[in-house]
């Protein structure tokens, strides 16, 4: 099933980069960005995650919660926020349940070989919990602009 606009946004389960539970029904009545990326600490997700620290301040103002998701670990979060100075938090879905929730673990293509892996991809989830736009042709040093368009 492919999620659209319109669809309540699955709730799910996980940790955060310290480890502490996080539910997206804990920011219920907030508008939350929760954008999937494929991994800590490469250049495409360095920078995608860098324009969304560098405009925290007006993603906030406009009432955006921002949370970041990758299958990598807790650890590999805290570390990756610590290097980037990142003001938000980072979920760990090691078991790869919420992608599949949302549909980004997909089969990818690379030099002739397939494999499993993220689809970059960023929903943006009204106060309601519906899933208000989806944004799949993520431009990584300018998705601050694509979010608040």
């Amino acid at each position: 099933m492919s999620l659209e606009v319109g669809n309540v946004a699955p709730d799910f389960e996980s940790i955060d980069q310290n480890g502490n539970p996080i539910k997206l029904s804990d920011f219920k009545g907030k508008k939350v960005v929760l954008y999937f990326y494929p991994k800590d600490n490469t250049p495409g997700c360095t920078a995608q995650a860098c324009n969304l620290r560098d405009n925290y301040e007006a993603l906030q103002k406009a009432g955006f919660v921002i949370l970041g998701i990758s299958s990598d670990s807790a650890k590999s979060h805290q570390k990756f926020i610590e290097k980037q100075e990142l003001p938000f938090s980072l979920i760990a879905d090691e078991d790869k349940s919420v992608h599949e929730a949302y549909g980004t673990w997909v089969e990818k293509s690379m030099y002739g070989k397939k494999y499993m892996g993220t689809a970059r991809t960023t929903f943006i989830i009204d106060e309601q919990g519906k899933i208000a736009e989806i944004i799949d042709k993520v431009k990584t040093k300018e998705h601050t602009n694509q979010i608040l368009k």
